[in-house]
């Protein structure tokens, strides 16, 4: 019999192979090709532990970034002590005076509720940093990556809650140096300051979702200090409200800076900390709740 009278039978799988090609992506670079994910494609399929590992990398970079331009870290590093040296020895005196003591006693009156301006002008300088990356095209390397969108603004407030740490302690050696105490213990300190940084991170998200909005930096900056100005100012971090007129007093009751200045106060000089603690736990709460998913969103949409 000759080659030419054999015949060949299709094999039986043929109309699934075809089915399994026609399910193939157009365009495809065979099995062992990677996709370029879209925007927000990824971010459920990516599972905690992966989530984190993102995290830590570009907490890494981020902190690289800090160590290649330390000129970034001059207002951690200077920004506790003027603002210490300025207020104790410009208001010491008389506001020192009005709480029936001393300069020296206002030490202990305005370095706990200095602890609450640190967190929210560092808070700032995270929606100019985001601000900045999309203009220098950082975000679109980003986009590129099998990444959840998320981590990118997470490693960012990672690494603001360190610069607002190193702030602090900074912040608190002036505060010794100028003759502070601590009346209570090590641990109502440590806890005033973890106070100031978790309400600090939940400030971050307003300073993102304010980059992501404006089109400059300095449009950002601007935006932010009118809402600085009034929130600080209008407070008890500087002065007691009982000699403010009675509308601002009203402002300062419900100005969550108050909350947390007087719980910072209170858990190193001595005194009721519950209702002002509580307060500001609440309100850091709220203000992450709110403004965290609206940051992502508009993150994700955006790149």
């Amino acid at each position: 019999m000759s080659t030419t009278d054999t015949t060949v039978t299709p094999p039986a799988s043929g109309a699934a192979s075809g089915t399994a090609v026609a399910a193939s992506p157009a365009g495809s670079g065979g099995p062992g090709s990677r996709s370029v994910p879209t925007a927000g494609s990824d971010e459920g399929r990516i599972g905690l532990r992966a989530n984190l590992r993102h995290i830590g990398a570009l907490v890494r970079r981020n902190a690289l970034q800090i160590k290649q331009d330390p000129e970034s870290m001059f207002d951690v590093l200077l920004m506790p002590i003027i603002f210490t040296l300025l207020f104790v020895y410009v208001f010491g005196g008389s506001v020192g005076a009005s709480l029936g003591g001393s300069r020296e006693d206002y030490v202990n009156y305005v370095v706990p509720g200095l602890m609450a301006m640190m967190g929210m002008n560092i808070a700032m300088a995270v929606g100019t940093g985001v601000n900045d990356d999309f203009r220098k095209g950082v975000m679109d390397r980003f986009r590129t990556m099998p990444i959840a969108r998320s981590s990118v603004l997470i490693a960012k407030i990672v690494v603001e809650i360190g610069r607002m740490l190193v702030a602090i302690a900074i912040l608190l050696g002036m505060g010794f140096l100028l003759g502070m105490e601590i009346k209570t213990s090590v641990l109502d300190l440590g806890a005033a300051i973890g106070l100031s940084l978790a309400f600090g991170a939940s400030l971050m998200w307003i300073f993102i979702l304010l980059g992501l909005t404006m089109k400059t930096a300095q449009a950002v900056q601007g935006v932010a200090m009118l809402v600085l100005m009034p929130m600080q100012f209008g407070s008890s971090i500087f002065a007691p409200p009982s000699t403010m007129p009675g509308w601002l007093q009203a402002f300062t009751d419900y100005n969550p800076l108050s909350n947390l200045a007087d719980a910072a106060r209170n858990l190193i000089n001595g005194g009721p900390v519950a209702h002002s603690v509580w307060m500001t736990l609440g309100w850091a709460a709220a203000i992450t709740v709110v403004t965290a998913p609206l940051a992502v969103a508009k993150f994700r949409k955006k790149s």
